[in-house]
């Protein structure tokens, strides 16, 4: 596993108001750098990679691979979370979630931030299905990445594009979406915080990856859990504007990595690989944008707004 950046805004002071948000970038010297009303401040972030094996309780057996990432952030100081202000927003209605973040300056502590991404066997998600899925937790810890093939079951026209072959996938030892989804939302439960919300990030997630992720649940008889919070950063990438005050001529994720220089750290296209790419182009662009955790669960929608 390359390293992977972490993107969070501080999390004593990061809602409520514009002027008053604390942003995140990588330091020189492989550290991380909080701006904070003129200060900065320093830190030093130490990354390490273990990998396992979780076996799937199934009628077939399978494996799935979990790629763990580890992670130890040293910090001067913690913020507290008032316990009126977590058992007041555990009775807040899920509707109204969105304004309720917003208004409420220490419940950034209660979002979960996860990147993610998918490869498919085709474009249709009526025909095709989900032959890999990746996410990474922003906010880092031990076991903040989570990487797996799924079977689809069918044969893979599209080996060209992702690199991810027929014989790769359909095998028994691959989990099916039947066999990962269970395995997904608990996965997914145990990095949430208490009484807080998930909000999944991903490049064209609107059009692309979450109508697909909704059908895979359906094909369950599963819903998308209604704590599940979705943003795209397509959007976001249309608002950026080169050093001479034009638009980007593309806003697909390669030609935003070109346009911060990032490195390409792994396979382009496959999943675990633009995930830790746009992990980068996050945190870049949110800082460029000035958009707090706040903005983006401004900009947020829910899997039942999308009309598919």
């Amino acid at each position: 596993m390359q390293f992977a950046s972490i993107w969070c805004s501080n999390l004593r002071n990061t809602l409520v108001s514009s002027q008053n948000h604390n942003l995140l970038r990588i330091g020189t010297s492989g550290g991380w750098e909080i701006l904070d009303a003129g200060r900065w401040t320093f830190q030093s972030l130490t990354m390490k990679v273990k990998a396992r094996d979780q076996k799937l309780e199934n009628d077939k057996p399978c494996n799935i691979r979990l790629e763990l990432l580890d992670g130890t952030v040293k910090r001067r100081s913690r913020a507290n979370v008032n316990k009126s202000e977590l058992q007041n927003f555990k009775s807040i209605q899920q509707c109204d979630v969105q304004q309720s973040v917003t208004e409420r300056t220490e419940l950034s502590q209660l979002i979960t931030v996860l990147v993610f991404d998918i490869e498919t066997t085709g474009f249709r998600r009526s025909h095709d299905r989900i032959i890999e899925f990746a996410l990474q937790d922003l906010f880092g810890g031990r076991n903040s990445t989570f990487q797996t093939l799924v079977n689809p079951q069918r044969f893979v026209a599209n080996t060209d594009i992702h690199g991810i072959s027929t014989n790769m996938v359909n095998r028994h030892d691959v989990p099916r979406w039947k066999e990962l989804a269970p395995i997904l939302v608990r996965y997914v439960q145990s990095r949430q915080k208490p009484g807080g919300i998930v909000l999944w990030v991903a490049h064209n997630g609107r059009r692309f990856d979450v109508p697909f992720l909704i059908k895979e649940f359906s094909r369950c008889s599963m819903d998308i859990p209604s704590d599940w919070f979705f943003v795209d950063t397509l959007p976001l990438a249309r608002l950026l504007v080169k050093p001479d005050g034009s638009k980007l001529s593309s806003f697909s994720l390669k030609s935003l990595r070109e346009h911060y220089e990032i490195p390409l750290l792994g396979e382009a296209h496959r999943a675990m690989s633009d995930v830790n790419m746009l992990s980068l182009v996050l945190q870049k662009m949110t800082f460029e944008l000035k958009i707090p955790i706040s903005g983006l669960v401004e900009r947020s929608f829910k899997a039942s707004d999308l009309a598919l």
